[in-house]
């Protein structure tokens, strides 16, 4: 009995068994623990915010003149960011301009993404004359300027949310396309693929079920560029007075500020900064997602 009682065995297992256990939560990847990209998903998601609730945050138009021109910020607690040369409270143009600037970066992103995904699958699957006849479109259309795209376009058309988009978003698919090509090319002739054809599998059911999903987390990392970006070409069109005049946006509070901006400088500074963080914003979340979907970098955190 006591040769049993002093089996180490025996007593470890004693001890295991008494020993408290202490919940351990997962840890978290080193990219998503950056106080970098903490700080940026808030902003982002205050912007969000800001352009769900504008209605009802601010209801009234925020183009209406409803207080005494150049009122600075914090002189008047009614309007906490100031007014501009009109008397329009600049707090509710900023509110209601983020959602102008979000409707386009993200619509033309998007149509970015489907054209040059479209485009760069064809081509980097196919491969032969199909992809040099794609690539020398997708060459043609990276060497027009991109403004002088935009511009023209919506010289054609009339100055709405809508056209900007579009006109963006047919500017920016390059990329996308150059991406796209890529991927496909490298994925074509993997083993899964060969599997697939081996199957009796089409080339649509390959190209959508089995290249794709492959190719999509480098697409879409690539898709929060074309959103800044969209915002971007947004603010330089309507700082331009190319925008819609019906809507504010960031940029065409930047555009009204602009003769004043020696003396009344907050006009344009104030909507600049929002720019400025958003942008950054999404750029460091499109790095993160990076590291996150990138395999090797989930190795290395």
């Amino acid at each position: 009995m006591s040769q049993v009682l002093s089996n180490p065995i025996l007593k470890s297992a004693k001890s295991e068994n008494i020993r408290p256990r202490t919940l351990r939560l997962p840890r978290l990847p080193k990219s998503l623990r950056d106080p970098f990209f903490v700080f940026s998903v808030l902003a982002l998601l205050t912007v969000f915010a800001m352009a769900l609730l504008a209605d009802t945050l601010y209801p009234e138009d925020p183009l209406d003149m409803v207080a005494d021109p150049f009122l600075w910020p914090g002189d008047d607690l009614m309007f906490p960011l100031g007014t501009d040369s009109l008397g329009r409270d600049l707090t509710a143009g900023i509110i209601h301009g983020s959602r102008a600037s979000l409707l386009v970066g993200f619509s033309s992103a998007v149509l970015g993404l489907l054209i040059g995904t479209t485009v760069g699958s064809i081509a980097g699957y196919f491969g032969g004359w199909i992809e040099d006849v794609l690539v020398r479109i997708t060459e043609i259309f990276q060497t027009i300027p991109t403004m002088l795209l935009i511009i023209v376009i919506l010289a054609i058309g009339d100055a709405s949310l809508n056209l900007i988009a579009l006109s963006i978003g047919l500017a920016s698919w390059p990329m996308i396309a150059r991406l796209a090509r890529a991927e496909f090319k490298s994925l074509r002739e993997a083993d899964f693929v060969m599997a697939a054809r081996g199957l009796g599998y089409g080339t649509p059911r390959i190209i959508v079920s089995e290249i794709l999903p492959n190719a999509l987390p480098t697409l879409i990392v690539a898709a929060s560029v074309l959103v800044a970006n969209g915002i971007l070409l947004e603010s330089a069109v309507s700082f331009l007075n190319l925008g819609d005049p019906n809507m504010v946006s960031w940029g065409s509070l930047i555009g009204a500020g602009r003769t004043q901006i020696r003396t009344e400088w907050y006009l344009s500074a104030l909507p600049g900064i929002a720019i400025v963080l958003t942008v950054l914003s999404l750029n460091i979340v499109g790095d993160r997602l990076t590291d996150i979907l990138n395999p090797k970098s989930r190795e290395r955190t």
